[in-house]
C-alpha cells in the first residue's frame, strides 16, 4: 500500500500550511523527495475531500491557480475558503501569489 502512505505524507505537509498561504503541488512533491510526482499529490488532495482536517482549499498549482477547485461542493467552495483567509481570488488565480506562497521543508 505504498500509495496510501504516500497519500497520508502528503496530507501531513498539507496540515502544515499556514492559515492565509497556499503552496503547491509540486512544491509538496519536492517537499516529500518525489519532485516528479505533482500530479500524484493531485490526486492525493482529490481523495481528502471527506477529511476536514485537511486544508486542500489551500493547494494550487504552480501559477496560483485554482485547478482543483472542481473538486469542491458548490461552484465556488475553494474561492470563497481562500478569500475567509485573506487570499484574493481574481479569474480563478491567486492574486499576489508569491506574496501568499508557503513552501514546505523538505521532509527527511
Amino acid at each position: 500500500m505504498a500509495e496510501e502512505n504516500f497519500f497520508e505524507k502528503v496530507y501531513a505537509i498539507a496540515r502544515k500550511i499556514p492559515y492565509g498561504k497556499v503552496t503547491s503541488y509540486g512544491a509538496i512533491a519536492k517537499a516529500l523527495g518525489t519532485a516528479r510526482s505533482a500530479r500524484m499529490v493531485g490526486w492525493a488532495m482529490n481523495a481528502c475531500h471527506n477529511m476536514e482536517d485537511v486544508p486542500a482549499h489551500r493547494v494550487v498549482n504552480r501559477k496560483g491557480l485554482l485547478t482543483g477547485k472542481h473538486h469542491f461542493e458548490g461552484t465556488n467552495l475553494m474561492q470563497q475558503l481562500l478569500e475567509n483567509e485573506g487570499i484574493k481570488v481574481d479569474n480563478n488565480q491567486i492574486v499576489d501569489f508569491n506574496k501568499h506562497f508557503w513552501q514546505p521543508e523538505i521532509e527527511l
